[in-house]
């Protein structure tokens, strides 16, 4: 099996584990096939990829879009190491306000499925980063929203201490007050 699909703390977040086949020229990884990804339980198309790069404490999120324009995403690190984070923001959701994160870095190859009705965040653990996102729906400015990293209500366990963040980052309202449509 190329894939190993794992359901986390909340069951929609999965993590997927990719296996490496290795050998003294290098490696080759599988990263995505359509039909092994439906069986794991992602079976949204992918209709945009993005990349970022950023600097040790960088803290990027916690992003979402507003329906219709909802994204679910597939990330993973290129290279470096994060601590990556979703937020379950669908009112009528068991876990609504409950997160689940996990490090992901470019040794394990390892990526999170992250579905619609969920923020995103992650902060930088390496000196920098190269981050890949697929997503399932364009990116839409009029849909984007965000939630403040720091929100009491969410308490994440983030490392840093004091985050690089950016304006539009820090302008984020608390979950109590975001628009959502979930």
């Amino acid at each position: 099996m190329t894939f190993k699909f794992t359901k986390l703390a909340i069951p929609d977040v999965i993590l997927i584990e990719s296996k490496k086949f290795e050998d003294s020229r290098g490696f080759f990884s599988e990263l995505y096939h359509i039909d092994k990804f439906a069986e794991g339980g992602i079976d949204k198309p992918i209709k945009q990829i993005n990349l970022s790069k950023s600097s040790k404490g960088v803290l990027r999120g916690l992003h979402y879009q507003l329906n219709p324009f909802a994204q679910g995403k597939i990330v993973r690190v290129i290279s470096g190491s994060i601590f990556d984070v979703a937020v379950d923001i669908r009112k009528n959701s068991q876990h609504y306000g409950k997160w689940v994160g996990v490090n992901l870095n470019s040794e394990n190859l390892n990526m999170l499925y992250i579905p619609e009705g969920f923020a995103h965040g992650f902060e930088v653990l390496s000196e920098t980063v190269e981050f890949e996102y697929l997503c399932t729906n364009v990116y839409s400015p009029q849909h984007d929203r965000g939630i403040r990293y720091d929100d009491p209500f969410l308490n994440i366990s983030w490392t840093t201490k004091d985050p690089i963040l950016s304006e539009k980052d820090l302008k984020h309202p608390f979950l109590k007050d975001a628009e959502t449509n979930f």
